[in-house]
């Protein structure tokens, strides 16, 4: 896929490349060269325009995974990853997939006006949110930032709501609002929203397509894996994607049988969890463990176990 030619204003994170590029009217959206220097420890495949293309079996450990679980997250420097505040489409149903973003602004027309100009003679339509729609594939999230702005309207309703269901089998993450809501809520599907508003889109432009945006507090990059739970969002680097799912496998395991131990009424809050001190239920816990993850990250929480510790100061 061509990248998309746009007038990007923000992001901080394409200013450098902007200064090396040729002078022009517009700035593109990220090139496949600019995403894969951005993106440049993704291990996975990516799409033809460069986007990191996490795998479908990745994508579908995270589906029975909640926020707690990938806390982990933090300790490896991404402190500013999740979003909340948001209402909650369909509570109870995760939202899993990769990040393909929309940047909206405020319209400005003498900027909207060149924009619209310049991408009629160039693609013989109009440069709008539907725009990146027409864009989404399979196992994408909508994730748009539209300033948490209500007055600019429902940036999709039900029936683009449902394209967009139909098209990626996943939902949205939309700083903003959304309308129809009674329309959009019997599908089923996920979604992230600020608020429902019974007026269309209105009064803003498009200013950037498979750009770095901002969603809350979170910068979000094309490509990034998406999680949302029934409390807010997770955005998830692709490079950090598949360790932190493994340290989830183990944090999920320890809670089920966290959960198991206080069916049987025996013991104590604290004789469980956080872990039990007793040797035979040390052993019994990490016996539960060995047989409920895969051999790999059983070997990778002996590894960690098994860290000698520091030599004592002379």
């Amino acid at each position: 896929m061509p990248p998309v030619k746009i007038f990007a204003l923000v992001p901080a994170l394409l200013t450098a490349a902007a200064l090396l590029a040729p002078a022009q009217a517009q700035m593109n959206s990220l090139t496949r060269e600019q995403m894969m220097k951005y993106t440049a420890q993704n291990p996975f495949e990516r799409f033809p325009d460069g986007r990191p293309k996490a795998p479908d079996a990745l994508l579908e450990k995270f589906k029975a995974m909640s926020a707690e679980e990938i806390l982990s997250i933090v300790r490896r420097g991404y402190a500013n990853q999740y979003a909340s505040g948001f209402k909650v489409l369909t509570p109870g149903k995760n939202l899993v997939g990769r990040a393909m973003t929309l940047q909206l602004m405020p319209l400005r027309p003498d900027i909207g006006d060149v924009d619209q100009k310049e991408w009629r003679e160039k693609n013989k339509g109009r440069l709008s949110h539907q725009t990146a729609l027409d864009m989404l594939q399979k196992g994408d999230v909508f994730v748009v930032d539209a300033f948490g702005n209500l007055n600019a309207g429902g940036i999709v309703g039900d029936n683009l709501a449902y394209y967009l269901w139909k098209t990626t089998g996943t939902g949205f993450v939309i700083d903003g609002a959304i309308r129809d809501l009674n329309g959009i809520g019997p599908t089923g599907m996920s979604g992230y929203y600020r608020d429902a508003v019974p007026g269309a889109i209105n009064n803003v432009m498009v200013t950037g397509i498979n750009v770095p945006v901002r969603i809350g507090n979170v910068t979000v990059l094309p490509g990034d894996i998406v999680l949302g739970d029934s409390e807010g969002v997770f955005f998830i680097p692709p490079h950090l994607a598949q360790d932190i799912a493994d340290e989830a496998d183990i944090t999920h395991a320890h809670d089920v049988w966290t959960k198991l131990k206080f069916d049987e009424g025996k013991y104590k809050s604290s004789e469980i969890y956080g872990r039990p001190s007793d040797p035979a239920l040390i052993k019994e816990y990490e016996d539960y463990l060995k047989a409920h993850v895969e051999p790999r990250i059983w070997e990778r929480y002996q590894k960690a176990r098994q860290r000698p510790a520091a030599a004592p100061k002379r």
